[in-house]
Parts: C-alpha cells; sequence; structure tokens
C-alpha cells in the first residue's frame, strides 16, 4: 500500500474551513478517563472518501477510543474497524471497566473479527488519586484486592491481559519504607489473586509535574517493588512520557528493568502529544524496543497536536516515520 495514497485518501474531501478547526480538546491526554477522551456528543464522520489499507505496523501500536472520531465516528466497533483498516493491531481502553458487559462484549468480538489485541484497561481507578495502598489500611487493601477479583470476570470477558494499576498517592504520616512496605502487601494479596488467571497488573509510575503527590515514580523504585512482591502477576508499565519527564535517559532505565516491564506506553514530552511534536527520539527507542524483540503492546496514551481528521493523518504519518523498519 502507498502510504501517500492512504493520507491523500483520508484528507481528500475535507474543506478548507475545516482546517484548524478545535472541536474537540484534541491536546488532552486520556488520563485514565471514564471512557474515551472527552468529545462533543453526536459527531458525524465525513464517510465521502473511502479509506485505503496501509500495512500494519512493525510494533504494536494501541490507539484508544475517540482518537479517529473524525474519520470513524462516536461508534465503538466503527472506531476499531477504522484502526485496523489505518495498520494498528490493537486497542487500548482505560475505562473498559466502567463500560456494560454489552458494550464490553461488542467490543472483544470486534476486536476477534478484526485479529487486534485488548491492551490495558484501569484497575483501580477508585484509590488512584489519594492516599490508598500506600496507607496500610485494611479497607483500602481489601477495597483493593475485590478490585482484583472484579477485574478477572472483565478480562475473561474482553481477552485482556493486563491491567493499570496506581499505587496512589504518597501518606504524609508515614515513612518512605512503611508506605513501600503496605505497597507491597497490597500488591502481593492482589497477585494472588490474579496467577491462577494468568492475568498481569501493570504497575505505572507517574511524574510529579503531572500527578503531583503519587507515591511510584522512577524505575529503580518499581523495579524493587517488583522484586519484593515476587508475582508473574505484579510487573511495570512503563510509560515513557512520564519517565522521561520523571528521571529520563529511557533506554537505560528499560534495559534495567527489562524483565518486569511487558508493557510501555508513550506520548512525546512536553505536551504529551504524538512522537515528533516533543524531545523524545522515538525512532531511536523504538528501533531499540524492536531490536530486543518485544513483542508486546505499545499503548498511544497522548492527545494530538491538530484537530480534525488532518490532525488523525498527521497521528498516523507520525507514527509510521517513527516505526522500525
Amino acid at each position: 500500500m502507498d502510504r501517500r495514497a492512504f493520507v491523500a485518501a483520508s484528507i481528500t474531501g475535507v474543506g478548507a474551513a475545516a482546517l484548524g478547526m478545535h472541536d474537540e480538546p484534541f491536546d488532552l491526554p486520556p488520563d485514565f478517563p471514564p471512557g474515551h477522551e472527552p468529545n462533543a456528543p453526536g459527531f458525524a464522520p465525513d464517510r465521502q472518501t473511502p479509506i485505503n489499507t496501509p500495512e500494519t505496523f512493525t510494533l504494536d501500536y494501541a490507539p484508544h477510543f475517540g482518537m479517529f472520531r473524525h474519520h470513524a465516528g462516536d461508534d465503538l466497533i466503527d472506531q476499531i474497524d477504522f484502526m485496523a483498516e489505518a495498520g494498528f493491531r490493537s486497542l487500548e481502553d482505560n475505562g473498559m471497566r466502567g463500560r456494560s458487559i454489552d458494550d464490553q462484549e461488542r467490543i472483544a468480538k470486534a476486536l476477534e473479527q478484526n485479529n487486534m489485541r485488548l491492551g490495558v484497561f484501569v484497575m483501580n481507578m477508585d484509590g488512584a488519586w489519594r492516599p490508598s495502598l500506600t496507607t496500610g489500611s485494611k479497607d483500602e487493601r481489601e477495597r483493593f484486592v475485590q478490585n482484583a477479583r472484579d477485574s478477572v470476570e472483565v478480562a475473561k470477558r474482553v481477552g485482556a491481559k493486563w491491567m493499570t494499576v496506581v499505587c496512589g498517592e504518597v501518606d504524609d504520616n508515614l515513612s518512605a519504607t512503611e508506605q513501600t512496605r503496605n505497597v507491597v502487601e497490597a500488591l502481593k494479596q492482589a497477585s494472588a489473586v490474579l496467577e491462577p488467571h494468568d492475568l498481569v497488573m501493570v504497575c505505572e509510575p507517574l511524574n510529579w509535574r503531572d500527578h503531583r503527590g503519587q507515591f511510584l515514580q522512577f524505575t529503580p523504585q518499581s523495579i524493587e517493588i517488583c522484586q519484593q512482591v515476587d508475582s508473574p502477576s505484579c510487573r511495570i508499565l512503563q510509560d515513557l512520557y512520564h519517565q522521561q519527564a520523571s528521571e529520563g535517559n529511557l533506554i537505560d532505565h528499560m534495559n534495567a528493568a527489562w524483565h518486569y516491564i511487558p508493557y510501555f506506553q508513550v506520548g512525546d514530552n512536553p505536551g504529551r502529544r504524538e512522537p515528533g511534536t516533543g524531545e523524545i527520539n522515538y525512532a531511536n527507542v523504538f528501533k531499540h524496543i524492536h531490536e530486543r524483540g518485544y513483542d508486546g503492546i505499545v499503548g498511544m496514551e497522548h492527545g494530538k497536536s491538530q484537530g480534525g481528521k488532518e490532525g488523525e493523518v498527521v497521528l498516523i504519518e507520525a507514527y509510521r516515520a517513527v516505526d522500525p523498519s
């Protein structure tokens, strides 16, 4: 497939008046939303021009719902179909647990029909943005373990393997050692729930510029916690946007934690938009990941630098430009 033909076909029919229109918050990343990117309801896509099918990407990049809404419309299944047509092999949906069973089953069927995988969904949305696992509270720990139990059923229904865990904010009343001990104990108990089902929670370090107060920030800290939990069901979600903001030195850090990283997320820094809009050399980073034999999912957890159909084409082209050959 001639990629230029795909881009031309995508843009054809979009009037000049649409250029620069910002009818969606395209510059906002989907930071654990209750579904998909917040967009105005009732959007109707422009279907005048067919979308040609390019080859699949070398790495398994996973868009999220809302990312190609101007081409595909609001319907979740139409969005999945468009992603497959555009060469993507996976989908990421942070808010999957909050969807109806009917929607979960529809999504799972569409993914199967398109030979696509499902990436992470968030396991503990209710404890992510406050002190929770760090506190050592019995109630917090029981709530977290119940989240693991509930997530098993969702994972089976949608064919998922990985679930994002955010350890919550720091507890100012406890030492770092005590908080680490509390987090490890909660993760051990949840791992015992997930292990029999071959499911994996991936703990995500978050940067303090965007999420000040989060307990888990750094790669060495994440490695230490995984070592203490000592379970195949407890691993690291290495979001390169967050890690560039927190610590940099991305390739060395991922090499140090390679055994514990089954899942990556990306977004350029600063701005948290597609590759090529910030300072991260994603061509080299993706080349390194590919050469190390990584065959997991790379979640596209970021916004777009431009709006409308043009912004969606720019997004696809950005990944084509840095995808390993």
